[in-house]
């Protein structure tokens, strides 16, 4: 399942991540890769323990923890903390899979990686090329959206970053371990979600159709969740 989640950050909240980034220390991005994903990966990151990262990645996670349909359609257990990367001309990422567990810094937890999220930061009209490669069962999805914007998808695709021939292609990119690990569940409670609000919509919440539909909505969610 792949979701555009629009204006995931406000216009100022794109503003100030871009003016800090700005002046921040930028490295190697090999230095989170694995070892398939470095011979992969041309780009630069912020260093995963820098301040302005950590300042950035909490802005982003108030952000999601306030996003309806991030927490629907990932119903996230743990977050990864936020990492900033870019792109500039000549740079690109070939065709990789994200590591499937991945340590929490400063933690000592390890979680597993169900999707990955790419935020951007760059407004589309700043750069050409960098478009989101992922591959799915209906071919490869092209992705590029505005600054604010979000694509989440299961981190078991295989995906690459398309070479940037103007400009420089900035955003943050971070892992979801899910409630629930399968993504054939995970979409279909996703969509029975949707369905729910859009009945609630018509009825009262009250009514026998919502609270039948609510009940099962968390029953398998119930059923299938692992804590």
């Amino acid at each position: 399942m792949l979701v555009h989640i629009p204006n995931v950050l406000t216009p100022e909240e794109v503003s100030y991540c871009r003016a800090t980034l700005e002046k921040s220390e930028w490295v190697d991005g090999k230095v989170t890769a694995g070892d398939q994903s470095a011979k992969a990966k041309f780009n630069l990151q912020i260093p995963q323990d820098s301040a302005e990262g950590r300042e950035l990645g909490e802005i982003i996670l108030r952000a999601l923890g306030r996003n309806p349909t991030f927490n629907s359609a990932a119903l996230p257990l743990r977050v990864f903390p936020p990492l900033f990367n870019r792109y500039d001309e000549g740079m690109r990422f070939h065709a990789h899979v994200d590591n499937a567990i991945r340590p929490v810094p400063g933690t000592g937890f390890r979680m597993r990686t169900d999707l990955s999220s790419t935020l951007f930061l760059s407004e589309m009209e700043e750069y050409d090329g960098g478009e989101l490669m992922i591959q799915d069962t209906f071919g490869v999805q092209s992705v590029r959206f505005p600054a604010g914007d979000m694509v989440l998808y299961p981190s078991s695709s295989l995906h690459s970053v398309s070479p940037v021939t103007r400009g420089s292609r900035w955003a943050s990119f971070f892992w979801s371990q899910s409630m629930v690990p399968d993504d054939t569940q995970r979409t279909l409670l996703y969509q029975f979600d949707l369905a729910i609000i859009e009945t609630r919509k018509l009825l009262p919440d009250d009514s026998p159709a919502v609270l039948g539909l609510t009940s099962t909505y968390h029953n398998l969610l119930r059923q299938w969740a692992q804590l």
